[in-house]
């Protein structure tokens, strides 16, 4: 498993960032204004990583992908309360089928 920092993720979401933008054939000055966001805002994201999260936002709703920013962060319910009960349910004895003669 791969460990991602806070500082990795920043940087890989602005290459994700710049790749997608280049992609569609945007410029930085294209995006920044569409998006509404200050083009220094949009540069320095793309160096460093930094931007506030209702200007990734706004690149994003541009770009395309918001929605799947939004999907990514959904919590997935589970029937499970505790690892006991994943446990229990593991253990749970198999229903055996008879054969027909």
């Amino acid at each position: 498993m791969l460990l991602v920092t806070p500082g990795k993720a920043q940087k890989i979401l602005a290459e994700n960032t710049r790749a997608r933008r280049l992609s569609i054939g945007l410029t930085q000055a294209g995006l920044a204004e569409r998006s509404g966001v200050a083009l220094p805002t949009l540069r320095k994201f793309e160096q460093q990583g930094v931007i506030s999260l209702e200007s990734f936002l706004k690149l994003y709703m541009v770009l395309g992908g918001l929605e799947a920013l939004v999907k990514a962060t959904k919590v997935n319910t589970s029937d499970f309360r505790s690892i006991d009960e994943v446990l229990e349910a593991n253990n749970a004895p198999k229903r055996k089928r008879g054969t027909r003669s």
